[in-house]
């Protein structure tokens, strides 16, 4: 067969010979060939017919007309689907094994007669012109601090010209969390884009109005920073593609770093914090020249940082040592009981003031219908009235480890009419000693099958004290029978 090459070369060296034999043999073609194509004066692939016929007879030939119609009616149908109902109505007649043929009939059918699909339009970036910023979640990369399930997202903010990028560890998608993390970034760049967009978020949007407007609060903080405001619209990510196309690659930069890290365990939220720093820095670098343009053209920043927190005044301290905030209740020292204090709720944390002096702070919760009550808190007051211990609606935060609460059950059965008192007294030393000694003792007591009585953890305390050993419990983790894993591979089968 001559291929298209070859037809090529027989031109050539007729230019140069100027002689048909030559020119043939050269070529790698009979005389009578060459002149075939000189005369035809195109390439052999440009002479194949068109395939337009069929190899083999269609099995869905005949149903073709009804599923057409199903297609008409329910353009979204799927092959595997409709071959079901096929399957069904006509017994014995089509196989699994024909699905590719029909799924390769349904792509012809919606290429020719099929609905329209979305547009999307690229857009030419200009520098200094636009930040994009939304929120992405990170637990799914499995980060661990100490051991424990790290559950957060992060504020991803984005320069579209030159890709430069930023990130905030937050918790939620709060007013709180967007005023921290898209003033961290344009602080960390150095200038302010004419604009910033984000998505229809209910911490920047007013949702429940028709104009979709700004909220005041957003409007104060973008008005801060000379940048004018813009937004998708709901459910159209798409319209922000900017940063959902960072999203992803940053969630799988930040996957392989860990794994080049070789652990996903970290030692505190600062080193994990150091951690995504020096990778968005990394990051950073290869952005370096078109960053350098764009930055000349950001305007400057404001003389200061607004307040990143929401300021909630007139937040009563009640009579049980707590406060209601947001819907969530802290627990406070009783020494707070019946002020009016201010909280500022940042992203992370929650201060309270007394006129301009900070007296307590608090860690954040998120959602609603939580509580964080300190039993350091209330304590000194428990110790004075444990009968209020039985029913107290926090009692079971008053529990730090699980071998406090072991500690109290067993109380309870051995010593019922002086448990409770007993393991106030035992609480109370723990936040007026160590917690941790007074955990490791009780876990002495508890695996020696003792009573954790106040003396005896006094007395183990001190010689922790003393000796200063307090080591983590090791695991006993006993031989493994394969034997056990048959059997539950023999009961699935059966």
């Amino acid at each position: 067969m001559v291929k298209d090459a070859q037809v090529k070369g027989l031109l050539k060296f007729m230019r140069q010979e100027n002689n048909l034999s030559k020119a043939a043999l050269r070529a790698g073609m009979n005389e009578g060939t060459a002149r075939k194509y000189l005369r035809r004066k195109s390439l052999p692939s440009e002479n194949k017919p068109i395939h337009d016929w069929q190899t083999r007879i269609d099995p869905f030939d005949g149903a073709w007309n009804e599923v057409t119609a199903l297609l008409d009616a329910n353009p979204g149908l799927q092959a595997k689907t409709v071959l079901g109902y096929l399957q069904r109505k006509y017994s014995g007649q089509y196989s699994d094994g024909q699905l590719r043929t029909l799924q390769r009939r349904f792509s012809r059918w919606r290429a020719t007669y099929g609905q329209g699909r979305e547009v999307f339009f690229p857009q030419n970036h200009q520098p200094g012109v636009l930040g994009a910023s939304d929120f992405t979640e990170m637990s799914s990369l499995g980060v661990t601090l100490l051991g424990r399930t790290f559950t957060h997202m992060v504020y991803h903010y984005v320069l579209t010209y030159s890709n430069w990028e930023d990130a905030t560890i937050c918790f939620s998608e709060s007013y709180e969390s967007l005023s921290a993390g898209l003033q961290n970034a344009l602080w960390a760049c150095g200038g302010c884009p004419a604009g910033h967009r984000t998505d229809s978020l209910t911490a920047a949007v007013n949702n429940l109005t028709e104009d979709k407007a700004f909220t005041s609060r957003y409007n104060g903080l973008i008005g801060h920073y000379r940048m004018m405001g813009q937004h998708t619209n709901p459910n159209s990510g798409n319209e922000n593609g900017d940063i959902e196309a960072r999203h992803y690659r940053f969630r799988d930069a930040v996957d392989q770093a860990l794994m080049l890290r070789g652990s996903r365990d970290f030692d505190s939220y600062a080193a994990y914090e150091r951690f995504l720093r020096e990778m968005l820095n990394q990051l950073n670098a290869g952005r370096a020249v078109k960053f350098r343009e764009e930055h000349a053209l950001l305007q400057p920043l404001p003389q200061s940082r607004l307040p990143d927190y929401r300021e909630l005044p007139g937040v009563l301290v009640r009579n049980d040592s707590t406060v209601n905030i947001l819907r969530n209740v802290y627990s406070v020292h009783s020494r707070l009981i019946g002020y009016h204090v201010t909280a500022r709720i940042h992203n992370e944390h929650i201060d309270l003031w007394v006129g301009t002096d900070k007296v307590w702070k608090l860690p954040r919760l998120h959602g609603r219908g939580q509580c964080c009550i300190n039993y350091r808190d209330v304590i000194d007051w428990l110790v004075r009235k444990p009968g209020a211990f039985a029913q107290y609606r926090y009692q079971a935060h008053l529990f730090p480890t699980s071998h406090f609460r072991c500690a109290y059950d067993i109380l309870c059965e051995e010593s019922p009419g002086r448990s409770v008192k007993e393991y106030l007294a035992i609480l109370h030393y723990a936040a007026m000693e160590s917690e941790t000694y007074v955990n490791e003792a009780l876990q002495r007591i508890i695996r020696g099958g003792g009573t954790p009585d106040i003396d005896t953890v006094k007395a183990l305390v001190a010689a922790l004290g003393e000796s200063d050993t307090i080591k983590p419990e090791e695991p006993e983790i006993g031989p493994v029978s394969l034997s056990d894993y048959d059997s539950l591979i023999e009961m699935e089968a059966a």
